[in-house]
């Protein structure tokens, strides 16, 4: 008997099926993070939303620090009080109300950390995919998939630990063996004469401080180096003497690197050499599992492959007891290869990606994800992309909205706002002169906003109408780093060129891998500045220093006192201006100083003043303001520099952990213009800059090379190719396919006559102007 549809009356749940339909909105009300300005608004949920404005407009604020911090927040305490005391603390942010949030996934630029046993591979899962298919099939037989990790005692090299490579120590980077204690043979950095490290070496009995190094016995030179920790008397105490190579591999050599202060960092790089370990060969792996093979090729083989090669060995694996592993594998690699990347391998190092690849390594794990409804963030996802490669870029966002997800997305670039469902366009300016909501809407609303961004989705810069003459040229001959296929290039000198191609053709191994080390070689890369939270753009570009000066000589006192990490600092909150709170197993708080109020400073301190300003105020002005009090002088020299890179909103006191991407590249660009340098390298400096803010940096460029400075820029933006003197395209792919020269030339021929992917791109781009 078929089933008859009856219509019922409303029932009780029909009232909150109404309710729980409504909530199609992301309510935001009263946003004040950072430098938004009590903002509200509404964005709608299972769409698209690009946010828009110029750098430090505030953006990541309301995206980042508002709603996927809330929404983190909140997951989190979900969790009882004992597990949060083992989770990050996250404070709520400054918001009156957020209103139906969902679960956020933050896919960020973030490096995916400095651990060397992180590989693609191991961050994808897809090295686990490949020791199940090897622990099952490969022959001879060599045990469980631990048996494949270099990760695990079982698996792993036992010279080199799973590693790939041995380190030895240059002696000579920590002694000078012409030199006695006395005169300052340990040039160790924190070793130096009258240190305590000096002090215990010296004072221990075992050697004559004013004996030269060389003329030390060989017993001598063994407990100089590697005596084990031993009790002796100092100065009639008793303390722990330890081997110089001993306590140095323990104070700096077995520490992230990335963790050391820069001083160092730079000697642990000078003290030690890196080469492939002899046993494995680098592969990282034993004997029985290189011995283990599919197809005639190891475990080590198939994570060296470039990942499209290996998309296409996978699929010859046909077995059918490791069928369900092989699909996953598959699905995995072929995603990889879909967003761009098929040119790195599994066995590449997660700390050597760039922040745009380490953003889509993470994405690969949400493409094929059952969950729907989940809010997908995203910075910048075209950073370090070619506009070859966008398209797909853009392909793989609408993929996730069309699950059903919500996807915010903070960009510049015209062809990704151009996809939009919804654009919330953030400024009028930046900092204290952004943090509105300037436009809410559609993209042809966006285009009669009249506002900023609106006026410059369609601009075009034009290609120049006579390049400049080049004084000579920089060689490089048999380049061959990663994929370079034994490249030549000559780069003209004092004039513009932009080194181009699709995201791994080879454009920084070529630049990267050559220019570095050369005299008057000065090179700005995307590396994140390193800082506490004590950092600031004062403290950071040396204008502090100018700045204690001028203050100390007005008034007669030492500049020491002007520190907020020295005499200076508030006793009660350490020179922070903030009182952190241990709240137990709750989220700590951090609350202003009651009794500096903020100021960082002693009330001593304050009652100095320069020109009418204490110290407090005058790192409380912004760029702008202090090249108006400082009018002269070294301290005028750096804010001018900060001005000429379009910085002149920041305020000197700012913590650098606020700072936007885009804000700590151009911070970084104007220390270095301090630099007598006559050669700058630029690796994509449009990178989170607003398209108005694209004429600034092309004027700040013109004016390096107008002033007898050659300048060479890694880029894929259109507007810096159109503005170049000369191109240097790579290609004509990517990984194997790419590493060699494709095109050298003006943007005009290449616009003209060449037939290379940036060519196409560029001949739409100068047509369209």
């Amino acid at each position: 008997m078929p089933l008859q549809q009856t219509t019922a009356e409303p029932g009780p749940h029909a009232e909150a099926l109404r309710a729980a339909d409504a909530h199609e909105l992301i309510e935001v009300r009263g946003a004040r993070e950072n430098n938004l300005a009590d903002i509200s608004l509404d964005v709608p949920k299972r769409r698209l939303t690009v946010f828009t404005g110029v750098s430090g407009s505030g953006k990541s604020s309301l995206v980042f620090g508002t709603i996927a911090a809330e929404s983190r927040r909140l997951i989190n305490e979900t969790y009882t009080a004992y597990v949060q005391g083992f989770m990050p603390s996250v404070g709520r942010p400054d918001v009156d109300a957020l209103r139906n949030l969902s679960a956020a996934i933050v896919v960020d630029q973030e490096r995916m950390g400095a651990n060397s046993r992180s590989t693609v591979g191991t961050a994808t899962d897809a090295h686990t995919m490949l020791r199940i298919i090897f622990s099952r099939i490969g022959e001879p037989h060599a045990g469980t998939s631990s048996a494949f990790s270099f990760n695990n005692a079982e698996g792993m090299c036992p010279e080199c630990e799973g590693l790939g490579r041995t380190s030895r120590v240059d002696l000579d980077q920590l002694v000078d063996r012409d030199l006695s204690l006395n005169e300052g043979a340990l040039t160790v950095p924190g070793f130096g004469v009258g240190s305590w490290y000096w002090n215990v070496i010296a004072d221990s009995g075992l050697f004559d401080p004013d004996a030269k190094l060389r003329d030390y016995t060989p017993a001598q030179w063994d407990d100089l180096l590697h005596k084990p920790p031993t009790k002796v008397k100092s100065s009639g105490v008793n303390i722990t003497y330890e081997g110089l190579l001993l306590r140095v591999k323990r104070l700096y050599l077995d520490k992230d690197t990335e963790s050391l202060q820069a001083h160092i960092r730079a000697f642990v790089e000078r003290a030690v050499a890196f080469s492939a370990c002899e046993a494995c060969g680098g592969t990282r792996l034993n004997a029985a599992a290189l011995a283990s093979r599919i197809g005639g090729l190891n475990i080590a083989d198939c994570a060296a492959l470039q990942i499209s090669d290996l998309a296409a060995v996978v699929r010859e694996i046909t077995e059918p007891s490791v069928a369900p592993v092989l699909a996953a594998l598959q699905g995995t690699l072929d995603s990889l290869v879909e967003i761009g990347l098929g040119y790195l391998s599994l066995d590449r190092e997660s700390p050597t990606l760039s922040g745009g690849e380490a953003q889509r390594v993470k994405m690969v794990r949400h493409l094929g994800s059952s969950l729907s409804d989940i809010t997908y963030v995203f910075d910048e996802p075209t950073a370090g992309l070619h506009p070859h490669d966008i398209a797909r870029m853009n392909d793989l966002l609408l993929r996730l909205r069309d699950k059903g997800n919500t996807v915010l997305v903070v960009e510049h670039k015209p062809e990704t706002i151009a996809i939009a469902d919804h654009v919330v366009d953030l400024g009028p300016g930046a900092g204290a002169e952004g943090g509105h909501v300037c436009y809410t809407g559609d993209l042809a609303g966006l285009r009669a906003s009249g506002t900023l961004t609106g006026r410059h989705l369609d601009h075009r810069a034009r290609l120049r109408e006579k390049v400049r003459e080049p004084s000579g040229h920089l060689t490089i001959t048999g380049a061959n780093l990663h994929n370079l296929k034994n490249v030549d290039a000559e780069i003209p000198l004092g004039v513009l060129t932009v080194v181009t191609g699709v995201a791994g053709s080879g454009k920084s191994s070529l630049i990267h891998g050559a220019l570095p080390g050369r005299d008057g070689v000065v090179v700005v890369d995307q590396s994140p500045i390193r800082g506490s939270r004590r950092s600031n753009p004062a403290t950071y570009t040396g204008l502090l220093d100018h700045i204690r000066a001028a203050f100390a000589k007005a008034n007669g006192v030492k500049p020491a006192l002007f520190s907020a990490n020295s005499e200076g600092a508030c006793p009660a909150c350490k020179g922070i201006g903030l009182v952190y709170t241990d709240l137990a197993m709750m989220a700590g708080v951090a609350s202003v100083c009651e009794q500096c109020q903020g100021r960082r400073y002693t009330a001593e301190v304050l009652t100095y003043t320069l020109r009418g300003k204490d110290i407090s105020q005058v790192l409380a002005m912004r760029v702008a303001e202090a090249r108006e009090f400082f009018t002269a002088g070294q301290a005028r020299a750096v804010l001018d520099r900060l001005a000429d890179v379009g910085l002149g909103y920041l305020g000197l006191g700012q913590p650098l952990t606020t700072l936007s991407g885009g804000e700590r590249q151009r911070l970084k660009l104007a220390i270095h213009m301090a630099e007598k340098a006559a050669t700058y390298v630029l690796d994509e400096p449009t990178t989170g800059l607003h398209l108005a803010d694209v004429d600034q940096l092309l004027a700040l460029l013109d004016r390096l090379v107008d002033g007898g400075n050659t300048v060479i820029v890694i880029e894929h933006h259109q507007a810096v190719m159109a503005h170049a003197d000369w191109i240097i395209d790579l290609g004509p792919g990517a990984g194997s396919d790419g590493g060699r020269v494709v095109f050298t030339g003006t943007p005009a021929d290449l616009v003209a006559g060449a037939d290379t992917l940036t060519a196409r791109h560029l001949r739409d781009y100068v047509h369209d102007a």
